[in-house]
């Protein structure tokens, strides 16, 4: 079995080396070579014109038909490419809609990750309010809470922003 695709892969390796070869300039040489040596053995009495017409037909005749194998085999594995690209498509869309779920599943823990936030300033500015006689020790403390909650909220404004641009990569890839 293993002989059997080891053979195989190296046939399809001449095959596709066949196929490149005809495509190519030095093949269109070369068969403009082989024509005009073909026409020149009749003119230079080598050959007679009748054999030649028969040996030159049976010869095209076959390059036809090796020809026509080797295109079909080039289509064939082109196909089976574009398959195998349609599936990485697919499977990149997938991923994609999962990106974008969690995306909003982040976005909306991030509101009420910011409505906490004012919660608890409120609170901090209900309790300043409430407690004027209080020391300066605790004044400091509630201005830290405020420079924390500030803080977090520079940090989802900036996770925010990351959403926002992850996105537009989406949405960009989806284009594509």
């Amino acid at each position: 079995m293993k002989k059997d695709i080891e053979k195989s892969e190296t046939l399809e390796k001449i095959a596709n080396g066949i196929t490149w070869w005809i495509g190519s300039i030095p093949s269109l040489i070369a068969h403009t070579l082989f024509f005009i040596v073909s026409f020149l053995l009749p003119l230079l009495h080598l050959v007679e014109f009748d054999k030649m017409l028969l040996i030159l037909t049976t010869v095209v005749s076959l390059e036809a038909i090796y020809l026509a194998i080797f295109i079909q085999m080039s289509v064939n594995k082109s196909h089976e490419k574009i398959e195998d690209i349609q599936e990485d498509i697919e499977e990149i869309s997938e991923d994609i809609e999962d990106i974008q779920e969690d995306i909003e599943e982040i976005s909306e823990d991030i509101e009420e990750i910011n409505e906490d936030i004012e919660d608890i300033q409120e609170d901090i500015e209900e309790i300043n309010e409430e407690e004027d006689d209080e020391d300066h020790s605790e004044r400091a403390k509630n201005v830290m809470l405020k420079s924390n909650v500030s803080s977090n909220k520079n940090e989802i404004k900036a996770l925010k922003d990351k959403i926002e641009e992850l996105q537009n990569k989406i949405d960009e890839l989806r284009k594509e």
